[in-house]
């Protein structure tokens, strides 16, 4: 069995209701885990800082990772992390500062594809989905049920 941990990410937003909603399954030693989670008034930004801070939480110090999304937000934070260039963010500092624990602490490698039907992408972009509806009447996560995780295919 491989020691890198895999992780499959996926970010919904509703621009017009300022709503947001993200998902992942994780593939570790420990087996198959995920979670759902999504806020209401919550910019695009904010929204993919949350989602990668929520599937990094609890990772060892050391852990390969290696982090496969749907979401542009989520795969440009390393960039941004390593070179902010002329525009350093100005909002969600107290995210940035978190992230830039938990990916220096770790070696991360984060690839942006789209969800082909069958894999723990598209089942995580469609709880994604699922977690922007429910977010539109508040703040919630919630651990993906284990029958549900066993359809996942990771």
């Amino acid at each position: 069995m491989s020691d890198t941990t895999r992780i499959w990410l996926a970010v919904s937003y509703a621009a017009p209701f300022r709503v947001g909603g993200w998902a992942f399954v994780r593939r570790d030693g420990a087996g198959v885990a995920g979670i759902a989670a999504g806020e209401r008034r919550i910019a695009a930004g904010r929204a993919s800082l949350l989602a990668l801070a929520a599937a990094l939480k609890d990772l060892p110090k050391g852990a390969e990772v290696e982090l496969v999304t749907t979401d542009p937000g989520v795969a440009a934070i390393p960039a941004t992390l390593a070179d902010p260039g002329d525009t350093p963010p100005a909002e969600d500092l107290d995210l940035w500062a978190q992230l830039s624990t938990a990916l220096g602490e770790r070696r991360v490698r984060i690839v942006r594809q789209a969800p082909q039907p069958g894999t723990p992408l598209a089942f995580a972009a469609a709880w994604a989905e699922q977690a922007r509806e429910r977010a539109r009447n508040g703040a919630f996560a919630f651990a993906i049920p284990k029958p549900n995780l066993a359809k996942a295919g990771a």
